[in-house]
């Protein structure tokens, strides 16, 4: 346990700043207004996604939607759970990875199963070009598969779990600094 504890405490805080920042904006903006804070770059906004990251799925008219996505969020959550949970601690930059990741489907899952929708705040465009707003979760997630192609690029001959194929995991990784 004491050597997941730095990765729940991120965890922790990523939900606490996400729901944190998601409350904040809720009280402040009425629903779609958007506030420039970088003229011509970034705006402050409030808006609901009822779809899936970056609003995929939005337009989707299926039954119970939110339920729907809610379960397949959660089944993600348990499977990440367990991968995390058998990487072994050596494998840090793998961990933290996934710690994001988890700490941004948690802050997600919570406005999806408290709200019916997940509250974003984040707008970044230029002239005509526009990227779907999101949320502190979605930033955490993002950088999380970030940092996790990052590490499957830097080592490819070793498995994220820091195994050479064939090789014991125990065994110690030549040249692979975590």
């Amino acid at each position: 346990m004491k050597r997941h504890l730095p990765y729940l405490l991120l965890m922790a805080a990523i939900v606490l700043l996400d729901q944190g920042t998601k409350e904040l904006v809720a009280r402040s903006l009425d629903l779609h207004e958007y506030v420039p804070i970088v003229d011509g770059l970034l705006s402050l906004s409030h808006v609901r996604n009822r779809g899936a990251a970056f609003g995929l799925l939005s337009d989707w008219d299926v039954p119970y939607q939110s339920v729907l996505l809610a379960v397949l969020s959660l089944c993600a959550l348990v499977a990440i759970a367990f991968y995390f949970l058998r990487l072994p601690a050596a494998a840090r930059l793998p961990r933290l990875a996934l710690a994001l990741v988890l700490g941004g489907a948690v802050g997600n899952l919570i406005d999806r199963a408290r709200l019916g929708y997940v509250v974003d705040f984040v707008h970044v465009y230029w002239r005509r070009y526009q990227w779907p707003d999101f949320n502190v979760a979605d930033s955490a997630i993002t950088v999380g598969v970030a940092l996790l192609v990052l590490d499957i690029l830097r080592s490819p001959e070793t498995s994220p779990a820091g195994a050479k194929p064939g090789i014991d995991a125990a065994a110690p990784t030549a040249g692979r600094i975590d």
